[in-house]
């Protein structure tokens, strides 16, 4: 069973600085910005964006809760003095608890998605002041998983990540120069102290990458996965992610009336739709 997840690093390097730099150029501005939690995933976005477009066009934003652990700033800031990126941080406790506090049975992951949310109207908000997009920094295995957040850290304008695994993401970060203390620490979404990924999605990222691409990159069948040494419950788990996540992957379906179901003809404008 080949699982190899190894990535040709100088050849994803260079693609995805010209990515940044092509998708941008695109829509006319030549600036971006993202947020930068301190984590592995941001750190790979904010040094992919460093290189592209020089570290004087990215803006890092550290957007702290009051639960956010004080190791995370640092780490952030750490990456961001030795880039020379632009920064700012704005605290988004007070902008967030009144909300929380309106509704007494709020949960963890209602107010994870709150803050989430806010700190993306933050990042969009600094874009009309920096005149720039904002850059994601998603993940392959989060965007299959749905462990992302609608209009959240899925509200970008482009995710250079959104082809790498994991795993990969790691092996790029490692060739960019990201510290080993970022890269070497419990993946987490920043929402409050203890928090980490694989406590959440009851599995490790390692093991859910190898499966991943036995589905998506080799075409396996469940049941294929199955034979092959992976447990029953783990892949129906998995599998009933991808396809219940699916509606976070896709532009929001429009109940065509005018029988186009391929979307908008805009061939009088020089724009066309992928077939």
């Amino acid at each position: 069973m080949n699982t190899n997840l190894t990535i040709n690093i100088e050849q994803t390097e260079k693609t995805l600085t010209g990515f940044i730099r092509g998708e941008l150029a695109r829509a006319g501005f030549q600036r971006a910005l993202l947020g930068v939690s301190g984590g592995l995933d941001s750190a790979v976005s904010l040094y992919l964006c460093a290189k592209a477009l020089g570290p004087e066009n990215v803006l890092a934003a550290r957007l702290p809760y009051k639960t956010s652990p004080p190791h995370t700033l640092a780490d952030a800031q750490t990456m961001i003095d030795a880039l020379g990126a632009r920064s700012l941080t704005v605290e988004i406790t007070p902008m967030v608890d009144p909300l929380i506090a309106r509704f007494p049975e709020m949960n963890s992951l209602r107010a994870g998605n709150i803050m989430a949310r806010m700190r993306m109207i933050v990042l969009f908000d600094q874009s009309v002041a920096f005149n720039g997009l904002v850059v994601g920094a998603s993940n392959k295995t989060e965007l299959l998983l749905g462990y992302t957040t609608i209009h959240g850290d899925s509200a970008v304008a482009l995710q250079p990540l959104g082809d790498l695994y994991k795993t990969q993401v790691r092996q790029l970060a490692r060739h960019l120069g990201v510290p080993d203390a970022v890269i070497n620490k419990a993946p987490s979404a920043d929402l409050w102290e203890g928090q980490t990924d694989e406590n959440e999605l009851g599995f490790t990222y390692d093991e859910v990458d190898r499966l991943l691409h036995l589905l998506i990159e080799r075409g396996y069948s469940p049941e294929a996965c199955i034979e092959h040494g992976f447990e029953r419950n783990f892949v129906e788990r998995v599998v009933r992610r991808v396809r219940q996540n699916q509606f976070k992957r896709v532009m929001p379906p429009i109940g065509w009336l005018s029988g186009d179901a391929d979307g908008y003809n805009l061939s009088s404008l020089g724009i066309f739709g992928r077939k």
